[in-house]
């Protein structure tokens, strides 16, 4: 089936208070996301959007040293292919399972 694909292209800067260590700078990078083009795909896609828009979809960790952007609690499809184990289709309950998070 067709599917919405999303990329956010998070820029590197400065953590803020309430992150890891406020003040440090952090990685950014390139973060891909999948949906279905169907009506439940599109009405998640909102619900993403409106997340993203809060600040609730990525959050900043320690990795080997450095500070970097990482996706947050809400589970994204990061590819296409690959099933549940690695974060992409077919997955019968991911849309479910998402909207409940949201």
């Amino acid at each position: 089936g067709a599917a919405l694909r999303w990329l956010f292209k998070m820029l590197s800067s400065y953590s803020k208070v309430g992150d890891p260590r406020p003040g440090q700078p952090y990685k950014g990078g390139n973060f891909y996301a999948f949906l279905p083009d169907n009506r439940e795909g599109q009405k998640t896609a909102m619900l993403l959007k409106k997340a993203f828009e809060h600040g609730l979809t990525f959050q900043i960790k320690s990795c080997n040293g450095e500070e970097r952007v990482t996706w947050g609690l809400i589970p994204h499809k990061t590819s296409w292919d690959g099933g549940k184990a690695r974060s992409g289709y077919p997955d019968a309950q991911y849309l479910r399972e998402v909207c409940t998070v949201l």
